[in-house]
């Protein structure tokens, strides 16, 4: 079964779908990625980002979470096992947002050859990632409204900048459905420009709505859904409604992920996501 904030979306078959990979033959035609992001509103690169990579990221994020009662104790922390509690919420935050978020190691992670590289490549030009990147894991059972993240797109977030800024989510470890992946409603970008350029869409920087079958059943798509392999990326327009599936895994594993923003440098920059990401920022 698969679920979002308590929603279930397999009642509906018509209603989802499977992403579709980007081919292997495709992977350096830059004009070719381009009309496939035009059409699609997203890239599945598979296997972009060294695994050895992103598990060794993977470690050092939970590694410095260990102590805090985040992790079963019992475990290796690279497998991510959720720990029955209790959480020592202010030591946790301290060092998520202290330590990891603004580390050299998340940093370099996040400008890496597979990574910032591509980006150069792929927008022909210096560029731009903005400091604000999120990270952030979830439990299994952590199911419910305001649990999963809800569906939104992403330039409600980034009105003080070029509406030319893509959105790369990582999903750091392997990531089945189970485990509560990112799901994407389809062609949504197309009907989101067109009411953003005739100015019948002006939403607040806000998610707009918990129910995902809803929402299909509004524009007529489907959720398109993929069991995600550490090593795999998602490129997305600013315009595309997406979400995330609830955790349902029954081993305790955490999912873990990041989802960052690049952009050309002599594109218009929104000032405000020009500092390191914190749960109280206001965005």
């Amino acid at each position: 079964m698969l679920t979002s904030n308590g929603y279930v979306l397999d009642e509906r078959p018509d209603r989802l779908g499977s992403l579709t990979e980007t081919p292997d033959a495709e992977r350096h035609d830059r004009d070719g990625l381009w009309q496939r992001l035009r059409s699609q509103g997203y890239l599945l690169l598979r296997d972009q980002i060294p695994t050895e990579d992103v598990l060794a990221f993977r470690d050092f994020y939970f590694s410095a979470l260990n102590g805090t009662g985040v992790l079963d104790a019992t475990t290796d922390p690279v497998e991510g096992i959720a720990g029955a509690g209790p959480v020592d919420s202010a030591t946790y935050r301290r060092i998520l947002f202290d330590e990891i978020v603004p580390s050299p190691q998340y940093q370099a992670f996040c400008a890496s050859p597979a990574v910032g590289g591509w980006f150069r490549w792929f927008l022909a030009g210096d560029v731009h990632l903005h400091r604000r990147k999120i990270l952030r894991h979830t439990q299994p059972g952590e199911n419910g409204i305001g649990t999963a993240t809800q569906a939104h797109y992403d330039l409600v977030y980034l009105r003080e900048g070029t509406d030319r800024v893509l959105s790369m989510w990582i999903p750091l470890g392997d990531c089945p459905t189970s485990l509560g992946g990112l799901t994407y409603l389809e062609g949504t970008h197309h009907a989101i420009m067109a009411e953003e350029r005739e100015g019948r869409l002006k939403r607040p920087a806000a998610s707009i709505t918990a129910d995902l079958p809803g929402l299909a059943e509004e524009y007529g798509a489907r959720w398109l859904v993929t069991d995600y392999r550490a090593g795999d990326v998602m490129v997305h327009s600013a315009h595309l409604v997406h979400a995330a599936l609830d955790n349902v895994d029954t081993t305790g594993r955490m999912r873990l992920s990041t989802d960052i923003r690049y952009q050309r440098l002599d594109e218009p920059i929104d000032w405000r996501w020009q500092e390191h990401w914190h749960d109280h920022d206001g965005l």
